[in-house]
């Protein structure tokens, strides 16, 4: 079985793969598309297929198929429709193909999930447990961990959003902070006074992990450097743990946590999709439906004619 892409196929790979860094894609958008494509090409060639042109829409539709038969997932394969409707729109404006087969390809329906969110009060007890500890251990850590959960919870930021925050990026006159979202977009996020004090304890200690490598990076590891967004997410899991009564959430549960919470608190929707830096309001909406959820469920646990 043919487990390579031959150069034929895979050269517009790269060339399409070069563009979508050239258009600012995130990388991990590209490295899954030039899997997927890969895939698609493998899949291509062992049917026969030498050059880009001879794919058509049932050779797409057959390596769908067998992706589903192979227990892709909906989600993955929504992305395996992306990629190929992408690379082939792309490819026909090159001059690559006379025709788009992927043009009359239908995108796979992927269920909407209603995220898992921690409660106010176990967001409460989580991060309280997490200063209190900070406070018992000797090192730094304590105190960068307490920050990280504080800040992930109260700005509803990203992962790659809170590795990448710099000192400069602390406005405490204002009390923001400015993060770079997707696609290099910068917007202004508030944080409340308890992920203040949290900071103000990390950057007290901060001194005793800074090396060459820190830069004006807010948030280190242990040898120095910037932290590694894998490290911010064992971090957040270890935490969570301790909570008997919270789910096993990662950074991006605090952030869905944020959202839940600020909406059932009164905040209006768009609002929220600022402070999130969603692209799209109805990204958004799926928060107030995670409330609507939580209504059903309280009603049809105390109502006596629920």
């Amino acid at each position: 079985m043919t487990t390579t892409v031959p150069a034929a196929l895979g050269v517009p790979i790269d060339d399409f793969c070069d563009h979508l860094v050239a258009i600012r894609r995130s990388a991990n958008t590209v490295r899954a598309y030039r899997r997927d494509l890969e895939g698609l090409m493998v899949h291509a060639h062992e049917h026969g297929i030498t050059r880009l042109a001879e794919v058509d829409l049932a050779e797409l539709r057959d390596w769908l198929a067998a992706s589903r038969q192979g227990g892709a997932s909906p989600a993955t394969m929504q992305r395996h429709w992306a990629s190929a409707r992408s690379f082939f729109r792309w490819a026909r404006a090159e001059g690559l193909v006379d025709t788009d087969p992927a043009a009359g390809l239908r995108a796979a329906k992927v269920p909407r999930r209603l995220p898992k969110v921690l409660t106010a009060d176990q967001a409460r007890r989580v991060m309280d447990d997490a200063v209190a500890r900070a406070g018992d251990d000797p090192t730094p850590r304590g105190r960068r961990d307490a920050a990280i959960l504080e800040v992930l919870y109260a700005g509803g930021v990203r992962v790659s959003e809170l590795c990448g925050l710099d000192l400069d990026d602390l406005d405490r006159d204002r009390d923001t902070i400015r993060v770079t979202g997707k696609g290099d977009k910068e917007r202004t996020v508030p944080l409340g006074a308890p992920a203040w004090a949290a900071l103000d304890r990390w950057l007290a200690r901060r001194g005793e992990w800074v090396t060459p490598a820190s830069g004006r990076a807010v948030l280190l590891g242990t040898r120095g450097g910037r932290i590694d967004q894998r490290v911010v997410r064992r971090i957040v899991h270890q935490h969570l743990r301790l909570d008997d009564d919270a789910p096993d959430l990662g950074p991006h549960g605090l952030r869905h946590a944020m959202a839940t919470h600020l909406l059932e608190g009164g905040a209006d929707l768009r609002s929220v999709q600022e402070m999130l830096g969603h692209e799209s309001l109805s990204t958004t909406q799926i928060y107030t439906h995670v409330s609507t959820e939580r209504l059903r469920a309280a009603f049809e646990r105390a109502h006596p004619r629920a």
